[in-house]
């Protein structure tokens, strides 16, 4: 429940709302809300969240000192969805809708059945299949395709990787208008190396850094991605490509540094929304004069890249709701996830209806 403004900018907004218990509490108040680059909210908790999102807040839990936070729903206007498989959320999305609250999908749809990487996510040919009915429902600028991160293998060449890519690009074409992509970084987390080795049969400690794309088959991904890029734009399908959190610098390619959290996508695809272009373009919430007409909206946008990611991420500020730990897909490369151990304890912890996605 909504109570009060404190009248604060951008993702520090506060407000004062009442929770279920009747108590009153100060929480975050933002405008976009990421569901999750922490775990997967959509396969795994969509029952919870359209139950937050009725309740009007959440708890999220600060992954460094364990301290609790609310997150209120009161000014959120977007929503964006990270993903290997939104199904479960689908016919929850008119909860949404309903509130006018707008979103779009981060889909990650890679393919490393064979290798065994990602255990517990649904068969490639049953995610091409959501992602079509994921695209056709809100559209294909709304759903964004991830083969994210490039893992190679004594086995896994890169050319076998973009042949990989290049089946799940056949069959997605028409149905997304942007492939994202990064290489894996494994020398940067000591949890994706721990698990590289200890869940899979390719690596060992001497060995594991070469997961990592470098010199010559760093640069045949790269030329092969923009031959695949050039072969769909001659049969009609224009898809851009863009790097996730990438040092190197590709736009000789053509090839952008993408913006997850993308105020620029955001202005673009819910341009109907003038509330929330001009907070995309001020990083305030606009106020209505005594007509009830919105301040003029600016040409020129304020710089609201979000200071709390690296320095190469080029997302714009939000609130992530997710938790560490709590992501039952399993896959050995993820950061996220300490042990399989430590989430199957958490998982026992969730509950549809607390505040929080473990109590």
């Amino acid at each position: 429940m909504y109570l009060c403004n404190k009248q604060l900018t951008m993702s520090n907004t506060k407000i004062t709302i009442k929770t279920l218990s009747g108590e009153t509490v100060e929480a975050m108040a933002p405008v976009i809300i990421s569901a999750s680059r922490s775990t997967d909210i959509p396969a795994f908790f969509a029952k919870w969240f359209v139950n937050r999102l009725k309740a009007g807040y959440c708890v999220w839990y600060n992954p460094f000192n364990q301290k609790p936070s609310y997150v209120s729903f009161a000014q959120c206007k977007v929503v964006v969805f990270w993903t290997k498989n939104p199904k479960p959320l689908i016919p929850l999305l008119h909860e949404l809708d309903e509130r006018g609250i707008r979103y779009y999908f981060q889909f990650t749809l890679n393919d490393y059945e064979k290798e065994g990487f990602e255990p517990n996510v649904p068969s490639v040919a049953q995610r091409i299949e959501t992602f079509k009915e994921l695209s056709n429902l809100i559209g294909k600028e709304r759903v964004i395709w991830r083969f994210d991160p490039l893992i190679l293998t004594e086995n896994l060449t890169p050319r076998q990787l973009l042949t990989k890519i290049y089946h799940i690009g056949n069959e997605l074409k028409g149905y997304t208008d942007k492939l994202v992509f990064s290489f894996i970084d494994v020398k940067a987390y000591r949890k994706v190396q721990n698990n590289l080795v200890k869940e899979t049969s390719f690596f060992n400690k001497e060995n594991v850094a070469s997961a990592e794309p470098e010199g010559d088959k760093k640069q045949e991904l790269i030329d092969g991605l923009v031959k695949l890029r050039d072969h769909w734009k001659g049969e009609g399908w224009n898809l851009q490509l863009a790097t996730c959190a990438e040092d190197i610098d590709l736009k000789q390619y053509g090839i952008e540094r993408n913006k997850c959290i993308d105020g620029e996508l955001m202005e673009r695809i819910f341009s109907d929304d003038k509330e929330l272009v001009y907070y995309l373009k001020t990083g305030n919430l606009a106020e209505k004069d005594l007509f009830g007409n919105l301040p003029e909206i600016p040409m020129k946008g304020k710089d609201l890249k979000d200071k709390g990611q690296r320095k190469i991420c080029g997302c714009m500020v939000s609130k992530d709701i997710g938790m560490y730990n709590t992501c039952s897909h399993f896959c050995v490369y993820c950061y996220a996830n300490t042990s399989k151990e430590l989430v199957k304890k958490n998982m026992a912890k969730h509950s549809d209806c607390s505040e929080s996605i473990i109590e």
